[in-house]
């Protein structure tokens, strides 16, 4: 509950230095010289770009959640089995650990987008990312889609 409390906070934040920053392109184009236009045009472009941004990133936390949510009721949820230390930081070894198991897993079944979500929740508890464009495995089939 806390992520999305802070995540929701700091979107509300991003919305309003957006709305701040495009009401001032809009008051340098409402200038009307060619100077104060050009640079009202480009200020508006990094509140667009920036609502794309979140839009993405919303959409994507959205969608990853629908799948945990499936993968919580098919039972399939990776246990957390990691060790800790007596400030319950995750221990680096027990996480490389597991993180080995998730990818031979994965490697086993590239095809289960199941293997890819646990595998993926195997790096961040190593505090590990993927390269880019790793760990992308196939989309999950939806209801309606056959096997």
């Amino acid at each position: 509950m806390r992520a999305k409390l802070t995540y929701l906070v700091t979107a509300l934040v991003l919305v309003f230095y957006f709305v701040l920053v495009g009401s001032r392109g809009l008051l340098l184009i409402e200038q009307g010289t060619l100077l104060t236009v050009t640079f009202g045009v480009a200020v508006l472009i990094l509140p667009v770009i920036g609502l794309w941004f979140l839009w993405a990133n919303t959409q994507f936390v959205r969608k990853a959640n629908r799948l945990a949510e499936l993968l919580e009721a098919e039972g399939g949820l990776p246990v957390d089995e990691l060790r800790r230390d007596q400030y319950g930081r995750i221990d680096r070894d027990s996480a490389d650990e597991v993180f080995a198991r998730r990818k031979a897993e994965t490697e086993d079944t590239p095809g289960d987008w199941r293997c890819w979500f646990r595998l993926a929740v195997a790096y961040r508890d190593a505090r590990d990312t993927p390269p880019h464009g790793a760990g992308t495995g196939p989309a999950p089939r939806t209801a309606g889609q056959g096997r």
